[in-house]
């Protein structure tokens, strides 16, 4: 309320001071303004528009519908072309059919017909698995922070690239539904270089639990990992030491876990009954090395 009784204050001033003279070019360059802001105010409704029509054929599994928010060209921050990244989401609707997504804007920057938008994303799915015990109920949770870049195509605004900054994906199945883990791993990392992942299971002390930490650059079809499970130490935690890919791809650690319980039979013996399984996967982004980047020579400055 301050600043628009400042604002009228100051219209005053110059409206009732007979010293101020009009000026065509102020009235000119008023008036693009204007309508400048209102092109711009459009826009950027009509951005908003693009991500509730994502979201509605996302509700539907409208895989024909979602492909019209997206331009001919689109490729992602991870190389998936349109057809790849098409496929791989029919894919998800297929695996997990019953899997909600929810999309919150949290920035939009437009510089004439280019425009990115900062988001932060969640997906909710159920499934199954088949263990010794029976079928075991499991769920996924997914989040993950985007930046989206759209172009204008003619009178329409499409999306032209994606990149994830952040993503993490935890399907969990039986009693690890209700045990807390937490997955420590760097976000970014420099190709080739050496990072530590650490996956810490919040259960108590009565459950056995071994699992395994695996690295996976991001490709399709999607590598399996071949990590044999092991022992979680004292604390309940798991490390490995990875070294990034240097062929231009992201990567994710996936850590898988097992949790049982443990009752010595009669004899003596120890019977292992599972309980619980989770896969929870954290995205590494790898930056390429720049092998044209240098700083000068000292000598070489001096002789330029």
């Amino acid at each position: 309320m301050k600043k628009a009784i400042c604002t009228i204050l100051l219209l005053g001033i110059f409206l009732f001071n007979p010293n101020c003279t009009a000026s065509a070019g102020m009235f000119l360059r008023s008036k693009t303004g204007v309508k400048q802001g209102h092109i711009s105010q459009n826009n950027y409704k009509e951005i908003v528009q693009v991500f509730q029509r994502q979201d509605e054929f996302a509700k539907k599994y409208d895989i024909e519908g979602l492909k019209t928010v997206y331009s001919k060209d689109f490729i992602n921050s991870d190389g998936f072309d349109r057809d790849v990244y098409f496929s791989l989401i029919d894919e998800t609707w297929k695996t997990y059919p019953d899997i909600t997504y929810k999309t919150k804007i949290n920035k939009i920057n437009i510089d004439g017909n280019y425009a990115t938008v900062t988001t932060s994303e969640t997906a909710v799915a159920t499934t199954s698995k088949n263990i010794a015990a029976g079928a075991i109920y499991g769920e996924l949770i997914a989040s993950s922070d985007c930046i989206y870049y759209l172009k204008k195509v003619g009178d329409e605004w499409l999306i032209s690239s994606e990149q994830v900054l952040r993503e993490t994906s935890a399907l969990k199945f039986g009693d690890a539904r209700y045990v807390k883990m937490t997955f420590d791993t760097p976000k970014m990392v420099g190709a080739g270089t050496v990072y530590t992942s650490t996956v810490k299971v919040h259960a108590p002390n009565n459950l056995v639990v071994v699992g395994s930490l695996d690295q996976s650059g991001i490709v399709n079809p999607v590598e399996e990992p071949d990590e044999k499970f092991r022992p979680f130490s004292d604390e309940l935690t798991l490390t490995r030491i990875f070294t990034a890919n240097e062929n231009n791809l992201n990567e994710y650690n996936v850590a898988s876990v097992a949790i049982a319980n443990a009752d010595t039979t009669s004899d003596g013996n120890v019977k292992m009954y599972l309980n619980g399984l989770a896969f929870v996967m954290t995205r590494v982004n790898v930056i390429p090395k720049n092998n044209f980047a240098k700083v000068k020579d000292k000598n070489e400055q001096e002789i330029q």
